[in-house]
């Protein structure tokens, strides 16, 4: 052999060997509010294995939807756009299913690159439940399925299924992680649980019943005086069955369980339950394969919810911080020390370029949001300041009105797009609860003034 070629030979079998792409198993639950966990601040949530995951990596403590709904959040997620950029805008069924086909979603760019995917759960972008480009393994069922004895499409395989939704995800969510992967992979789990109508296991039918009965408070003085939007009148009523597009999805039977605040607040926490053993079964199956800590492990939620706030419950579709912050939990061992708590303003638009990196994929086109990857390097790492976003009225949901807001550390600012007279100004550093409209504060019109010019800046941008 040539001496050169010799060296070449041996440097490169002294070399190390590239190092491996991580695996990513991304877990989403629906309706869920950023303080629901005991990790993230409940009371009397029990949630151990959630709990575990954040003590065993990190919180984000300011993690934001750009869209308080359903499926506008969940393409975000996926796409790293905003809603007015990828289309999915609302839960309304008109072209949602043509548009989510035709998303450019991470995990079909990361099937591109040599990863194998699964998607396992609520797509809930149109109707239709057949498999969306780039996903190998493929279960799922139609718009928001059902929790009782479901039927799922397995593959393209229609399976009436025997008993609770929420089991049989994570057991084949466990399932998958136990085969063998000769490629790094991707295991999407999109929950419907916590949502409507919050029918819990069996098993977890009491759960909580000892607790004092959640009981609701009228907002305080001054509170739904400086919210107009709220307050307002709406003209006649409008029959949504008779729009075009707009037929909302009968909601599965409560099966008799009553509607009071109490038993929907305790409901929900029942069905989390479930979804927090899914959380331990996909750890233990990662640790028996010997992939934990190869694993990006993320749980997060699609939007938050009011429980109560601002005289609204049971709702979201707001600018309200109850509805637009989530809980954002990551493992990863190799970047992310245990206890880690970031408080950057951070947003699920951020999960897309994230995971490109991470996956060391280059992508040409625009992102709206960016890789958080450089803050679990160095938390000190510049990052933004402030963040933008959006709701578009939905048919079926005449109340709730067009709106962006932009955030910042201390401000928020909520624009009406369609209504006069009836923007919000709240000075969160002094006014975490939103309680006091700010927007005709003469002290405050300096700062109205610059939120406005931030405003259309994020648009610009």
């Amino acid at each position: 052999m040539h001496r050169r070629a010799f060296l070449a030979a041996s440097l490169a079998a002294a070399a190390p060997p590239p190092p491996t792409r991580p695996n990513i198993v991304f877990v989403i639950a629906d309706d869920l509010r950023h303080d629901a966990l005991a990790a993230t601040g409940s009371k009397i949530a029990q949630t151990p294995n959630l709990d575990r995951l954040a003590a065993e990596g990190a919180r984000f403590s300011n993690f934001f939807c750009a869209t308080p709904l359903c499926s506008p959040s969940r393409a975000s997620f996926l796409t790293g756009l905003y809603p007015h950029s990828h289309r999915v805008i609302n839960n309304d069924k008109t072209g949602l299913t043509e548009i989510s086909h035709t998303l450019m979603t991470w995990p079909r760019l990361l099937r591109e690159s040599g990863y194998e995917t699964a998607f396992i759960g609520k797509w809930h972008m149109g109707l239709d439940d057949s498999r969306r480009p780039g996903f190998d393994h493929w279960v799922s069922f139609k718009g928001q399925g059902i929790y009782i004895d479901p039927v799922v499409n397995y593959n393209g395989e229609s399976r009436q299924l025997r008993g609770y939704m929420t089991d049989y995800l994570n057991q084949e969510a466990a399932a998958f992680v136990r085969r063998k992967h000769s490629r790094p992979f991707v295991l999407y789990v999109s929950h419907k649980a916590v949502h409507i109508p919050y029918l819990p296991a069996p098993r977890h039918d009491k759960l909580y019943a000892g607790l004092p009965p959640f009981q609701l408070t009228p907002p305080p003085p001054g509170d739904l005086e400086g919210k107009p939007m709220l307050t307002r009148k709406i003209g006649q009523r409008i029959d949504t069955l008779r729009i075009e597009g707009a037929t909302p999805e009968p909601a599965e039977s409560r099966r008799g369980r009553p509607r009071t605040p109490d038993a929907v607040f305790k409901d929900q926490l029942r069905c989390l339950a479930s979804v927090d053993e899914g959380i331990g079964m996909l750890r233990q199956a990662l640790a028996a394969t010997a992939q934990l800590d190869n694993t990006v492990f993320i749980f997060t939620g699609d939007n938050g919810y009011l429980m109560g706030e601002h005289g609204l419950f049971d709702n979201k579709r707001v600018a309200y911080e109850p509805s637009i912050r989530i809980p954002f939990l990551l493992r990863y061992p190799k970047l992310v020390k245990p206890g880690a708590v970031f408080d950057h303003l951070t947003l699920n638009i951020d999960v897309m370029p994230t995971m490109l990196e991470l996956a060391r994929i280059t992508w040409p086109d625009k992102l709206h949001g960016r890789s958080f990857l450089p803050l679990l390097k160095d938390p000190q790492a510049p990052w933004r300041d402030s963040f933008f976003c959006e709701y578009f009225q939905e048919k079926a949901g005449i109340r709730f009105p067009d709106w962006q807001a932009v955030r910042t550390r201390h401000w928020k600012y909520i624009h009406y797009t369609t209504l006069e007279n009836m923007d919000e100004l709240y000075h969160l550093a002094e006014d975490p609860a939103e309680l006091r409209n700010r927007i005709h504060d003469p002290a405050a019109a300096s700062t109205l003034h610059e939120l406005r010019q931030l405003l259309r800046q994020h648009l610009q941008d």
